[in-house]
């Protein structure tokens, strides 16, 4: 069995990035999303262990002390992370992880798992992403200005990613996304055979 890797897509809010990420989980069986943890109280519908893990204040600190979370950060007030076990189970089990994370969030996988493949969703444009955080119309004015204050520092951070992948055609874009995955993996299946046929008669 094959060893998966992690998928981090960055980018943005509201460039599209969830939405990328729910398309692949939904059409490549061979990768699966790792349940994060939050000290965020759960929602109606939401079951602890399937969405989240929820966790209270005191325990996220424990984690975050214990070197165990991949990454983690504060959002609207409530903190959310991965577990790097969850993710080296996953990995174990040949699926590659996909996580929808922000740019420190990336660097801290990249830390932690070398391996990890990075790939950067950006729009056509700063004023086309202004136009969609604008029409989207969830947030307060103050909060699209912070969002895309945000934005302008995150677009000089992409030179540190893999690929960029721009969105202007969420189709298109998801595809590119589902294409740099699978030449990710056959790249790696490849090095890995080569790998072992250049191993001795009975060496692991």
């Amino acid at each position: 069995m094959r060893k998966g890797f992690p998928i981090v897509v960055s980018g943005p809010s509201g460039v599209g990035k969830s939405t990328i990420c729910r398309m692949l989980l939904a059409d490549d069986e061979a990768v699966s999303y790792s349940v994060s943890v939050t000290t965020r109280p759960p929602r109606r519908g939401e079951t602890d262990g399937v969405h989240y893990e929820f966790v209270g204040d005191e325990e996220f600190d424990r984690l975050v002390g214990s070197d165990v979370l991949a990454e983690w950060a504060i959002v609207h007030g409530f903190r959310y992370g991965t577990r790097k076990s969850s993710i080296r189970d996953l990995m174990s089990a040949g699926q590659d992880v996909v996580m929808d994370v922000d740019v420190q969030g990336g660097i801290s996988i990249r830390e932690a798992f070398p391996e990890a493949l990075l790939i950067f969703v950006v729009p056509p444009s700063f004023e086309e992403l202004e136009l969609r955080l604008r029409a989207r119309a969830t947030d307060a004015t103050d909060v699209i200005e912070t969002r895309l204050d945000n934005a302008s520092e995150e677009l000089e951070c992409a030179g540190g990613y893999d690929h960029m992948v721009v969105n202007d055609d969420l189709g298109r874009a998801v595809a590119e996304v589902m294409n740099i995955v699978i030449r990710e993996r056959e790249g790696r299946a490849l090095t890995q055979g080569q790998e072992n046929r250049a191993k001795k008669p009975g060496q692991e």
